[in-house]
């Protein structure tokens, strides 16, 4: 490394044999290794026979380490970046400090690796052209509740962290608003020893999970179905009831009009169906 940089360093999520000889040539020849939680890394960099210097820099102190690290690489150095286990910024601290760094005009290399919500999609057998990584829900269950209802809609495979502590009441949140049938899978303990990758409609996962203990426990990540896109010329019940609302008070043509504009389903279409209605 000859000249000073940010290095986004991804580090194993589980299995050390995921970690690539880029990244361990990398952390042995910065000047620091800014970690997430130092006595965590200091296992990964023993491993590695790594003795480069650890600092922290974490939620609570990241704004804090900006001006030594850039002062680091204003010295010609050159700094490396890694969380606690994957890609750094992932649901981990780091944004503010490569934000800082590259405004500052210093270089910010990545150097990629594991992260677990590519390694659940990759593994899980959902629509993966298309899908929205959330992160972490809400913690508190009514914003939870409410933060799925919102989601219950998108058409797009959707990726959750989840806590051990709570990812049984966050599935049966899930299920509320999103319908007991939707299909979910769930990857936990990723590349370690024990690894589940279990896939059901969310009904069936649920009791799954209640029946075995062992499976509320470690790292999850919750791929969840996108909602189905209606099939040219149908209908869903949600918008045959505007219609219907609309049609209680309007004629034929100005309801199924107005209905249009409410819900973007074709004016022909529900035109149509209006005619069907007022016939029967």
């Amino acid at each position: 490394m000859s000249e000073s940089a940010l290095y986004v360093v991804a580090t194993p999520i589980g299995n050390l044999q995921d970690m690539s000889q880029r990244a361990v040539e990398v952390l042995k020849n910065a000047e620091v290794i800014a970690a997430e939680d130092t006595r965590h890394s200091a296992r990964l960099m023993a491993h590695f026979n790594i003795n480069t210097r650890l600092i922290s820099v974490h939620d609570h102190n990241e704004r804090q380490r900006i001006d030594s690290i850039l002062d680091l690489l204003r010295a010609g150095n050159s700094v490396a970046l890694i969380s606690d286990a994957g890609t750094p910024l992932i649901s981990d601290p780091g944004f503010v400090v490569v934000r800082a760094v590259r405004e500052a005009g210093f270089k910010v290399v990545p150097v990629p690796g594991c992260a677990a919500f590519v390694a659940a999609l990759s593994a899980a057998g959902l629509p993966s052209d298309r899908f929205a990584f959330e992160g972490f829900p809400p913690a508190k269950r009514n914003a939870r509740q409410q933060y799925y209802q919102e989601q219950s809609s998108e058409s797009r495979t959707l990726i959750f962290y989840e806590s051990p502590h709570r990812v049984l009441e966050s599935l049966k949140d899930m299920s509320d608003a999103m319908g007991a049938d939707r299909q979910v899978v769930v990857a936990r303990e990723l590349t370690k020893t024990f690894e589940t990758i279990h896939s059901a409609p969310l009904a069936e996962l649920i009791d799954w999970m209640a029946a075995d203990h062992n499976q509320q426990k470690g790292e999850f990540v919750l791929l969840v179905h996108g909602k189905p896109k209606p099939e040219a010329g149908v209908v869903d019940n949600n918008v045959e009831h505007v219609l219907d609302v609309l049609l209680a008070e309007l004629p034929v043509k100005q309801a199924s009009a107005l209905a249009s504009k409410i819900t973007g389903v074709k004016k022909n279409l529900l035109y149509k169906l209006a005619l069907e209605k007022a016939d029967s």
